[in-house]
């Protein structure tokens, strides 16, 4: 990953796809080895399968990567 202070262009540009594709709730992405998303509220039922359905349409090509969807508390 990036550090937190180096600029993320395709982390930004992936938020800015977000509403196109009809995806909201999310108020930042971090791009890099791994994707990082932040949610403006809880990690509830809703939102954890808003972001798998991105993980397998958008994030990830499914054909060739593997991807793991984990929930981490922020400091």
């Amino acid at each position: 990953m990036l550090k937190p202070e180096i600029l993320d262009p395709q982390g930004q540009a992936v938020l800015t796809a977000l509403p196109r594709l009809g995806v909201s709730g999310i108020s930042g992405v971090r791009q890099g080895k791994r994707f990082e998303l932040e949610l403006d509220g809880e990690a509830d039922a809703a939102a954890l399968a808003r972001i798998e359905h991105l993980a397998s349409t958008l994030l990830a090509n499914p054909v060739i990567e593997d991807y793991v969807v984990r929930v981490e508390a922020t400091p």
